[in-house]
């Protein structure tokens, strides 16, 4: 028997692993997708640029998000999330409903049974 061989075995080599759409890592579509929407709604359909314009920006946009997100997207993310701020309140009790007359619930009656 060998000393170094671990006693886990390995089920399944995927586990743990980034999902991917071929080469693309598969978090990064639907980002592309906005991006390229936006690019065309303000290339095309604005500016009247042609399709090389157009894919052009959208791929120069893809690229740039790509490269600041890359594998990691939540160390870039993360830094536009607001942090919560805590602060600590006194104030004194106040009922809701003011009974003038409250004696507290009030007890059933026992009905006797009668056959």
């Amino acid at each position: 028997m060998e000393p170094n061989k671990s006693k886990f075995r390995t089920v399944n080599a995927t586990l743990g692993k980034q999902p991917n759409i071929g080469p693309f890592p598969a978090d990064q579509l639907i980002p592309w997708t906005i991006i390229f929407g936006i690019s065309y709604c303000l290339c095309h359909g604005m500016l009247k640029l042609n399709w090389i314009w157009t894919c052009a920006v959208a791929a120069w946009g893809i690229s740039t998000w790509w490269v600041l997100t890359g594998s990691k997207a939540w160390r870039f993310l993360a830094k536009f999330v607001m942090t919560p701020t805590w602060t600590r309140v006194r104030v004194p009790y106040q009922r809701i409903l003011q009974l003038n007359n409250y004696t507290g619930p009030k007890k059933a009656k026992k009905v006797k049974k009668t056959r």
